[in-house]
């Protein structure tokens, strides 16, 4: 029996809640099925939008499944249910959802992946939000940790990709009129993650990622079909540098080009010569250009190649570039003319259908009169130095034998060595050597008595004519020594660039291993290079020890020239892997780190706050127990209530002590069940001293019940309650608010007392803190710091904000009882803050 073919996958892409997917997914499904497809609803969590569960009517859809977890019942997608149904297309929300324990997979992408594989197309919505690769951009962005992704191949590999977008006005309007959240949710929404900023930069990472993902398809339908022309679908702007100074214009007017095209890519790209030969390149000058193309949001690029113009253009077509940049020539005019077509003129004329933008600069035109010497002989100075060698002799005869007589020998002896000097300096060794036989033989013939005739008469002209062949000689030998130095001296130069590069990627740090590996690849012009863990059977790969590792390259054969180069490569490669090892090993440490600090400033913090209450118990139990002192009924009673306080507060502290030690060792136990926050606040009011100022409560009895631990979660509303009095002036009430947002309860303690700073906030945290209170006796300083790992514990977050009119504002956040518990560690779905 064949296997099944896999199902295909449609994604509807939103860039925030409210914009629609689940309305689209269910109308896509509506549409399939008045089509005569069997399409059936195995999960969709309408949030009771009465739009959305209008267009749900019709549909099949497949019984839930009942999980029980931590003494709650969840309602979850029965995927055994939907494989056994098998239908030809299931329609499954929120893709990034997480699973209770006891289900198959611990993921929802993850029972996708099993719909898919049974044959069967699934269409599903994911928000922009919850894809790995940009989740660390939209915490910056809303400040909020989404703490529920998906692979961005999950999703990158759907056979439709579909972006539900909406403008931020038009949300934050469905979002006001109740379209989205419940009325007592809208407020709070608005005011935080729903902010015009917010859903303006969501909406353009959601427009980036799927544009990127269309250019993905078109590369590789391109590729499939042999397309090797650039379609002008994207602007992608590519800017030629040469190392030379006019460099950073070259930049900034590519960048300028790439701004204007919305969304344009800006690459800038250096070609080294393989046989290390460079263009006045500065290793010094090419650094800063790159951190200059880095700074403008575009990347550098480092290619090999013997032709230049074609190197550029094979990089360009490659890249899909719809615009190439080059600087004007900085060759004077008797260099252009002595040399011929130089780097852009090829360019232009090869480019096809790249736009190639000639960008004037202050050096152009500014460069040596003669041919740079760093600078090897092209295969048509080859050719033309020889023949010039036999041509050139024969036109100066020519020209001297019209004016015989107006000139002596000696004249016409300099005349033929300096045409053979010029031949010599343009064709090198082998035209010198030509120009001075075909010269000394035609000078001999034409000018030198007897004429006609391959014989010298006079002495002195013998003498005359073995100088002209020694002068000959001597400057084609300087020229040809010159050359072979300055290969040398380039080769030098290009190799100290290329490492130079190298050290710099490990010096900036971060996971240079990927960025070193693509530089090798670019750099000797290879299909591939990667690191394996020994070397492998691949007579045609190019293989270098890296460590314990092989740096592998496919492409080509390397001359020996490079090897050095390469071995520096598999250096740096080796060195990177070991850095990692050892930022690993450091990271392992730095607990054990931390633990040795809390020990420490827990001893120092004991020894004061420990003995405080412990001597004033000791001293009231040792005066009732003294037979020297008669005392009344009134200062019996007053000495048992000190000591019954000192145990009271000696209890507290060890407490405290010892839960702050079971979170640091991860052994607090939980039972998380559903609380509701009027049951344990009159606990919580009970640890307040006498003459406290007073606590207004609203909201408490309305706002849904948590997943908490009641007792820790009276230990954590008692602490913050206390925290808010301390710092309350007098008169001055505590206020305790209470609201619901999607799907987790929000308590704000409320004081308007001095608040913190922003640089404090986060010290408030740390165990043995007081923020510049110095005394003791209001604690061991670990309030906060134990109020904030219960909290997380529990699955919830506390963090401060600024009370409005001055203050200081702590916002305890946990699950509803009645939604689903996010596994510890895993992004938590749409929290609109």
């Amino acid at each position: 029996m064949s296997e099944p073919r896999p199902g295909r996958l449609k994604v509807f892409l939103g860039a925030a809640p409210g914009v629609g997917k689940t309305y689209r997914m269910l109308d896509e499904g509506r549409r399939r099925a008045e089509r005569g497809t069997d399409v059936v609803v195995a999960f969709v969590e309408c949030h009771n939008r009465p739009y959305t569960l209008e267009k749900l009517t019709g549909l099949e859809v497949v019984p839930r499944v009942e999980r029980e977890y931590r003494g709650t019942v969840l309602s979850e997608m029965d995927l055994d249910a939907v494989l056994a149904r098998r239908p030809e297309v299931a329609l499954v929300d929120e893709l990034p959802h997480t699973n209770p324990p006891g289900s198959r997979h611990p993921k929802r992408w993850q029972d996708v992946e099993t719909l898919l594989a049974a044959g069967i197309d699934v269409v599903t919505t994911v928000n922009i939000q919850h894809l790995e690769s940009v989740n660390d951009v939209v915490e910056k962005i809303t400040e909020v940790p989404q703490r529920e992704t998906v692979p961005d191949e999950a999703v990158r590999r759907a056979f439709q990709i579909e972006l539900v977008d909406m403008p931020a006005e038009a949300l934050r309007r469905r979002l006001a009129h109740g379209n989205v959240y419940a009325p007592e949710k809208i407020d709070a929404a608005l005011a935080n993650y729903f902010r015009i900023g917010n859903l303006t930069a969501l909406r353009e990472l959601a427009l980036l990622w799927v544009a990127g993902r269309v250019d993905e398809a078109l590369r590789k339908y391109r590729s499939d079909h042999g397309i090797g022309r650039v379609w002008e679908t994207r602007e992608r702007i590519v800017v030629a540098l040469t190392g030379g100074p006019e460099g950073q214009t070259l930049i900034r007017r590519a960048a300028r080009i790439a701004d204007r095209s919305a969304g344009g890519d800006l690459m800038a790209v250096h070609v080294a010569r393989s046989d290390g030969l460079a263009t006045g390149s500065s290793p010094v000058a090419l650094a800063r250009q790159r951190q200059l193309v880095e700074s403008l949001g575009g990347s550098y690029h480092s290619v090999v190649g013997d032709n230049v113009p074609g190197a550029l253009l094979d990089f360009a077509r490659a890249a899909g570039a719809t615009q190439l940049v080059l600087g004007s020539s900085r060759r004077g005019r008797l260099e252009k003319l002595l040399t011929g077509r130089g780097i852009g003129d090829t360019t232009v004329t090869s480019s096809d259908e790249i736009d190639v933008h000639i960008v004037t600069h202050e050096r152009a035109g500014r460069g040596r009169l003669l041919p740079s010497r760093r600078r090897t002989l092209s295969t048509s100075r080859l050719i033309a130095g020889p023949v010039a060698g036999l041509v050139l002799p024969f036109g100066l005869a020519a020209v001297l034998a019209g004016s015989r007589g107006s000139l002596n020998l000696t004249s016409e002896a300099l005349l033929f060595l300096l045409a053979v000097v010029g031949v010599a300096c343009t064709g090198g060794v082998v035209s010198a050597v030509v120009a001075s036989v075909t010269a000394s033989l035609v000078l001999n013939y034409w000018f030198i008595p007897p004429i006609g005739k391959f014989t010298i008469a006079e002495p002195n002209n013998i003498l005359a004519l073995g100088v002209f062949a020694v002068v000959a000689g001597t400057v084609a030998a300087i020229v040809d020594r010159s050359l072979r130095l300055s290969r040398r001296a380039a080769r030098a130069t290009a190799e100290a660039e290329t490492l130079s590069s190298l050290a710099g990627s490990i010096v900036r740090g971060g996971d240079v291993l990927p960025a070193l590996l693509e530089r090798a690849r670019e750099t000797f012009g290879m299909e591939s290079a990667e690191l394996t863990a020994a070397p492998v059977d691949d007579d045609t790969a190019v293989q270098v020890p890296a460590g314990r590792s092989t740096l592998v390259l496919r492409g080509r054969s390397l001359p020996a020239a490079d090897q050095r180069v390469l071995a520096a490569f598999a250096a740096h490669v080796s060195a990177a892997v070991e850095r990692a090892r050892l930022a690993e090993a450091a990271a392992e440490i730095e607990p054990v780190k931390a633990a040795d600090r809390m020990r420490t400033a827990l001893l120092a913090a004991v020894s004061h706050d420990l003995r405080t209450p412990l001597a004033a118990g000791w001293a009231a139990v040792s005066s009732l127990r003294s037979q020297d002192v008669r005392f009344s009924a009134e200062d019996r009673d007053e000495l048992l209530a000190t000591a019954e306080e000192s145990l009271s507060r000696l209890s507290r502290l060890v407490d405290n002590l010892l839960d702050m030690s079971r979170l640091q060792a991860g052994a607090l136990s939980l039972d998380l069940r559903a609380t509701a926050l009027e049951e344990v606040l009159p606990a919580a009011l009970e640890s307040l001293p006498a003459g406290a100022p007073g606590v207004d409560a609203y909201g408490l009895e309305e706002a849904p019940a948590v997943l908490a631990d009641p007792p820790l979660l009276e230990r954590v509303i008692a602490n913050l309650i206390s925290n808010a009095v301390r710092h309350a002036p007098p008169g001055e009430p505590v206020v305790l608010t209470a609201g619901a947002i999607a799907g987790r309860v929000e308590l704000r303690v409320v004081d308007r007392g001095p608040g913190l700073s922003e640089a404090d906030r986060e010290h408030a945290f740390e165990p043995f803190q007081r923020m510049g209170d110095t005394d003791n006796s209001t604690g061991l300083g670990l309030g906060l710091a134990l109020s904030r790992g219960l909290t997380e514990a529990m699955h919830g977050s506390l963090t401060p904000e600024d009370t409005p009119g001055g203050g200081l504002t702590m916002v305890l956040s946990l699950p509803a009882a009645g939604a689903p518990e996010p596994v510890p560690g895993v992004r938590h779905e749409e929290k609109a803050r």
